[in-house]
C-alpha cells in the first residue's frame, strides 16, 4: 500500500521531471497576483489581478450533438450526468463505466427514469479497465467521477484520446498523481481541449461577483484569510463478507487515504482553492495538526487545522472537520486593509470593521453544479480556450501539503512536496487483493512515519 511512509519518504526522492515547467506555465483560466508589500512601512500597494472566465450563460448554446461517457457511476457521477444533460440541448449520454456492475445498472436506470435516456447495454462496461472502453465507445466528451486515486490515469487516457474532459475534484491523492495531471494538462492545452474540474465555486455567480468587487479594491489588499469546512461525518459502508478487501475499500472510499486523499483533500480543497483564487497565489509552506476522534472505518483523520504561509508572509488558517454534534460552517473570510469579505450566510458580502454591510454579491438561480457544465459546453461549442486542470492541481497539492504536515507533525514546504516521490496505494489493482487493511493504519504525528 506504501502507506507506511516515513517523513523522508514523504518529502524527498526523485525530482519531479517536468513539474517545474508545468507549474510555471499559466492556463487561460488563471489568476496572477501583482499586489504586495511596498516595503518596511507596512503599506500595501493594491494592484488588480487577471482572471478569464467564459461567458456566464443561463444555458449552453445549441450546436452539434455532444456524446458523453460517464466514468464512475456512483453518487457524484450520477449527479454530474444529470447536470450535463440539464446544461443545454443536443446533449446525450451514450456510455457508462464503473468497477461495479450495480453502480452502472443504477445510473442506467436513473437516466431512463428521470431523463428518458436509454444507454445501450453494449456501451456499459465494468472492471478496472472500464474507463478505456468508455473512452473508446464513440464519445466526444468524458466525465470522470471515480474515487480520486484513479483520476490521473483516467485523465491522461482521455486527453491522449483527444476528448474534452469534465473531472471531479480532487484530481489526485499524492504527488505522483499531481505530476501526471500536470503533464496531461499541458498535453490538453496543446490540443485545445476544454477541461473543467468540478471546483464549482469558480463558476458560481455570487463568488465571481465577490471576487470582482475585491479585485476593484473593495477591501484593499488581502492581508490574511480563514477558510473552513466543518460538518458532520459523510458516510461509510460496513464490510460485507462477500466482498474482498479491495471491494470494500473502494465502496467505502471516502474513508481511506489512498483512495480519497483524506477529507482535507477530497472536500476542503474547495475552500483552499477559493483562497488561492482570491489571493492570486498559493502558499509556500504549511504547519498543521489533526486527529482521529470518531471516524469508524478507514485510516483517515476526522479533523485538521493548518496554518498556510505565503511567500510574502501572509497567513491563511484552514480548518476542516467531519464529526457529528459539533459547530458547523462552510465558508471563507478575507481580511483586507480596508474591509472584510465573507461568504458566511446566504450571500457573500463585504463588511467594515463594525460589521456594517458595504456590498452584497448577487446570486443566480442556476445551480453552480449545472453552471460549470454550461461553461464547459459553451467553451467546446464556441471554441473558447479553457483548461482548469493546472490551477486545481495546485490547490490539490496545497491540500496534500497540509495533510502531510498534520500526519507528520512537521513543517512542510510546497517545493518539498513537488519534489517528493509520494505514491499511495497498490501498484496493481486486483479485486481479490488481500492484506491491505492492516497496512493502512492511522498516522501518528511526531513519529516521522505512518505507524
Amino acid at each position: 500500500m506504501n502507506n507506511n511512509l516515513s517523513r523522508r519518504k514523504f518529502l524527498t526522492g526523485a525530482a519531479a521531471v517536468g513539474a517545474a515547467s508545468a507549474i510555471g506555465a499559466g492556463t487561460l483560466a488563471s489568476c496572477s497576483a501583482e499586489g504586495g508589500n511596498t516595503g518596511t512601512t507596512g503599506v500595501y500597494d493594491f494592484k488588480r489581478k487577471e482572471y478569464n472566465l467564459p461567458p456566464m450563460l443561463e444555458t449552453a448554446p445549441d450546436g452539434p450533438e455532444l456524446k458523453a461517457g460517464i466514468i464512475g457511476c456512483g453518487g457524484r457521477g450520477s449527479g454530474a450526468a444529470l447536470n450535463f444533460l440539464d446544461a443545454g440541448t443536443n446533449l446525450k449520454i451514450v456510455s457508462l463505466g464503473d468497477v461495479f456492475q450495480d453502480r452502472v445498472d443504477n445510473l442506467r436506470e436513473k437516466l431512463k427514469k428521470e431523463r428518458g435516456v436509454e444507454v445501450p447495454e453494449e456501451n456499459c462496461f465494468t472492471g478496472f479497465d472500464a474507463f478505456e472502453k468508455v473512452i473508446d465507445a464513440g464519445v466526444d466528451v468524458v466525465i470522470l467521477a471515480t474515487p480520486p486515486k484513479f483520476r490521473p490515469e483516467h485523465f491522461e487516457a482521455a486527453v491522449k484520446a483527444r476528448k474534452h474532459v469534465f473531472m471531479e475534484k480532487p484530481l489526485a491523492v499524492d504527488t505522483a498523481g499531481i505530476r501526471q495531471i500536470l503533464a496531461a494538462a499541458k498535453m490538453a492545452e496543446s490540443q485545445e481541449l476544454k477541461i473543467v474540474t468540478g471546483t464549482q465555486r469558480r463558476h458560481e455567480h455570487s463568488y465571481i461577483n465577490l471576487w470582482n468587487e475585491i479585485n476593484n479594491n473593495g477591501i484593499g489588499h488581502i492581508v490574511s484569510a480563514n477558510v473552513y469546512w466543518n460538518s458532520g461525518k459523510l458516510w461509510h459502508r460496513d464490510n460485507n463478507p462477500n466482498w474482498s478487501e479491495m471491494e470494500w475499500m473502494i465502496r467505502d472510499w471516502v474513508n481511506w487515504t489512498w483512495l480519497s486523499g483524506d477529507h482535507i483533500v477530497e472536500q476542503h480543497v474547495h475552500n483552499i482553492d477559493v483562497a488561492n483564487w482570491f489571493i492570486g497565489e498559493h502558499p509556500v509552506k504549511a504547519v498543521g495538526f489533526g486527529s482521529r476522534q470518531r471516524r469508524v472505518t478507514g485510516d483517515q483523520y476526522d479533523n485538521f487545522s493548518i496554518d498556510y504561509i505565503y511567500e510574502d508572509g501572509r497567513h491563511v488558517h484552514s480548518m476542516c472537520r467531519q464529526i457529528n454534534g459539533c459547530a458547523n460552517g462552510v465558508y471563507e473570510i478575507f481580511h483586507g486593509t480596508k474591509a472584510i469579505a465573507t461568504t458566511v450566510g446566504k450571500n457573500p458580502q463585504i463588511v467594515d470593521s463594525s460589521g456594517n454591510q458595504l456590498f452584497i454579491a448577487e446570486k443566480s438561480e442556476t445551480s453552480p453544479y449545472v453552471q460549470e457544465h454550461i461553461n464547459w459546453i459553451t467553451c467546446i461549442r464556441q471554441n473558447i480556450p479553457f483548461n482548469e486542470a493546472e490551477q486545481t492541481a495546485i490547490s490539490n497539492m496545497v491540500a496534500i501539503m497540509g495533510r502531510v504536515s498534520a500526519y507528520t507533525g512537521k513543517e512542510v514546504t510546497y517545493d518539498e512536496m513537488m519534489n517528493s516521490d509520494m505514491k499511495l496505494g497498490p501498484s496493481i489493482y486486483l479485486m481479490n487483493n488481500i492484506g491491505f487493511i492492516e497496512k493502512a493504519t492511522v498516522s501518528i504525528p511526531g513519529t516521522l512515519e505512518r505507524a
